[in-house]
């Protein structure tokens, strides 16, 4: 069963729709944070071996072309989000925007990573998806190109966060728009679903406090 992703366009109603999957996937998310996460703190797999040089040492690109290490971002409070253009969840462009710049300086950083896995909902081309980006939210975060977020060719960063991050939070993205917070250490510390907008009390809280922690 699917449920809409509803977006507003002059005047009119787009319905996208949701797995169902999704929204009983984020209400059991939702109490089981509730029940047992403080502020975002996570709780690490012990039986693990976590390696966050596999986050570091990856290679990317930007949606310029430009190639990087993530290794730039060492040491920084990092928001990382797959991202899609034409989604009900896209507004949230906004926010990403207004807490970047509200943190920037503290060594803290917005990574978007545009994906057309979900709904087909990022079908336009690395120059399509940075010029509606920067033209109708003035974003100024870095982007990275547009890659799988899934499956067999799931890009590593995301094979990181999902699958090799050691902690409660790994599982599949079931969306477009979830948001992982990582810290200064190359941990991941929490992640928020598609239904959570960038500028909670919940994800601010958290990267206050992680900006706090020492490099």
């Amino acid at each position: 069963m699917l449920l809409p992703d509803l977006k507003i366009k002059r005047g009119a109603i787009s319905v996208i729709m949701i797995p169902k999957r999704i929204i009983k996937k984020f209400f059991i998310n939702f109490l089981v944070t509730a029940g047992l996460s403080s502020c975002g703190m996570n709780m690490m797999k012990a039986e693990k071996n976590i390696n966050p040089e596999e986050l570091y040492s990856t290679k990317v690109k930007y949606i310029t072309g430009v190639e990087t290490s993530l290794d730039i971002y060492r040491g920084k409070v990092l928001l990382i989000v797959n991202s899609a253009s034409k989604c009900g969840f896209t507004p949230q462009y906004g926010p990403l925007e207004k807490l970047y710049e509200k943190y920037k300086d503290q060594d803290f950083v917005v990574l978007a990573f545009p994906s057309n896995d979900f709904g087909k909902q990022e079908p336009g081309s690395n120059e399509e998806i940075k010029n509606f980006c920067e033209n109708k939210f003035n974003i100024t975060f870095p982007m990275f190109e547009k890659n799988p977020v899934t499956g067999k060719d799931i890009q590593p960063v995301f094979k990181y966060l999902t699958q090799n991050s050691g902690s409660r939070f790994e599982g599949e993205v079931d969306w477009n728009f979830e948001k992982f917070i990582v810290d200064r250490k190359g941990l991941l510390r929490d992640r928020f679903s598609s239904f959570t907008s960038p500028d909670s009390e919940r994800i601010e809280k958290l990267i206050i406090k992680l900006l706090a922690e020492p490099k």
